[in-house]
């Protein structure tokens, strides 16, 4: 099955916020999406932050 909805998040030093923001895609009611972010060389750990929502199932 095919997304309906594509969720594109920009990822430059935004540490201390992706966590939010990731929660509130993922817990959202609409299932049926796809999440890409685009990290442009982050300097900080949002790299580490993405990773964990990649290796780890929901609930987060």
């Amino acid at each position: 099955m095919t997304p309906k909805i594509s969720v594109i998040i920009p990822i430059y030093n935004v540490e201390p916020y992706l966590k939010k923001c990731m929660d509130s895609i993922v817990n959202q009611t609409l299932k049926d999406i796809e999440i890409i972010c685009v990290n442009d060389g982050s300097t900080d750990k949002s790299s580490d932050i993405l990773s964990q929502y990649i290796n780890t199932p929901p609930p987060y």
